[in-house]
């Protein structure tokens, strides 16, 4: 057995605070491994990264994700008693309840109804002095994803609930009022979606069978029984916040496009392979989480390294999708890439890695794969803009991250409409 390398200053969370994106790598070049152990939060932790790394991550009988996520993320981003914590044939059978959700026909279905949101925005833009990409970016994907799902939502609570979903990832991560802000946020939130549930199973409120709130409100455990209301409203917004949470990549794939006018130019009127590579290439490029938690279920030993049981363990992600093993020049921003690409589960991991059936790889990316396409065919082939003198560096300490200004654009005209 070989002694894993490790940080020897007393707690590295300040030092991960800093730098959530970069931090596991660069302390891996530093070991010259693929993994080292550090303290976080005072407690002993194991950072992975890698292809290699990440097959080891998603072997369900080796690693669990039961009450891994640190309190502050359980009461924000990912809420209690949701999917993202459970393990075994509960995890997958709750799991089949959102892959009913996301077939090609209804994934098509909720992109159809961004694109009509989309066109009716740019006329109203067309008519304003500025307008900032990802907060018009979350409001239509909240009035999509609403509607899709079977959520009521009246025009006039577009803006309230918009700013309540964007703050369970805006904010998951940060300390102080705005943290405070995010867990108001997810009990004001839950509370409105129990009460869509509860209207659902009393018969006040009927939507299509087919509609997220209806599966999820009519969902049974493993044992028969219904989901607790609360635990329902926890899933179904797991359906509504992944989805306005695209509104990051979109802001991303137009920073991409501004950056790359040659890009931009080969994607006006390009193939549909085009746009996907490029789509593809930001969710590899850009940074959107930083890394993934699950702990040790029995001890075992990988690479020669021991890992003890119940031994917290973080997989970097960014760092997995810059890794130069597998991505030629890492840094260098090539959607040509993903011509010849050929679909490793293990090597793009920005939500998640492994099957999207048995693992705890997010099914949502087809979603946001999507979105990101019909957003940047409207922002290429559909409308001209102005980008003013702002801040358009990427802000490597915000979870997620984005420019600092978060893309401002001015002089706005529909072109055509995005079909």
């Amino acid at each position: 057995m070989t002694q894993m390398p490790n940080n020897t200053f007393f707690d590295d969370t300040f030092a991960l605070a800093r730098d959530p994106y970069r931090f596991i790598s660069k302390q891996c070049e530093r070991h010259g491994s693929d993994a080292f152990e550090t303290r976080l939060l005072l407690q002993k932790v194991i950072c992975l990264r890698g292809e290699e790394a990440a097959k080891a991550f998603y072997d369900t009988s080796r690693f669990s994700r039961v009450s891994v996520a640190p309190p502050r993320i359980a009461k924000t981003l990912f809420g209690r008693g949701g999917v993202q914590g459970m393990d075994g044939k509960a995890h997958r059978h709750r799991k089949m309840m959102f892959m009913s959700l996301l077939t090609e026909d209804k994934i098509g279905g909720l992109t159809q109804l961004a694109r009509d949101i989309w066109n009716r925005r740019i006329l109203q833009w067309s008519r304003m002095d500025q307008v900032v990409l990802y907060r018009q970016a979350q409001e239509v994907l909240t009035e999509a994803v609403c509607q899709w799902a079977g959520v009521p939502l009246d025009p006039a609570d577009v803006d309230r609930r918009t700013s309540e979903l964007a703050a369970l990832f805006d904010y998951a991560g940060s300390i102080g009022p705005k943290h405070w802000w995010a867990r108001i946020a997810r009990k004001r939130n839950e509370a409105w979606l129990r009460g869509i549930i509860e209207q659902i199973r009393t018969g006040t409120y009927q939507p299509a069978e087919d509609t997220a709130a209806f599966i999820v409100a009519n969902h049974c455990d493993l044992d028969g029984n219904l989901l607790d209301a609360q635990i329902a409203a926890v899933e179904l917004n797991n359906i509504l916040r992944p989805t306005v949470a695209v509104s990051a990549y979109i802001v991303q794939c137009a920073h991409a496009l501004n950056e790359h006018p040659v890009i931009r130019e080969q994607l006006r009127d390009g193939s549909p392979d085009d746009l996907h590579c490029f789509v593809q290439e930001v969710r590899r490029y850009y940074p959107f989480f930083p890394f993934a938690g699950a702990k040790v279920k029995e001890s075992f030993e990988w690479h020669g390294y021991h890992f003890p049981s119940g031994r917290k363990v973080l997989l970097d992600l960014y760092g997995t999708n810059h890794d130069p093993r597998p991505w030629d020049e890492p840094e260098s921003f090539r959607p040509s890439r993903f011509h010849d690409w050929d679909g490793n589960p293990f090597t793009l991991i920005s939500q998640g890695g492994g099957d999207h059936y048995q693992n705890h790889r997010c099914p949502g990316e087809w979603i946001a794969i999507e979105q990101m396409k019909a957003a940047t065919d409207l922002l290429v082939n559909r409308c001209s803009y102005e980008i003013p003198e702002q801040d358009l560096q990427i802000d490597m300490d915000r979870l997620p991250a984005i420019p600092a200004d978060h893309f401002v654009m001015t002089n706005i005209q529909l072109l055509r409409e995005v079909r």
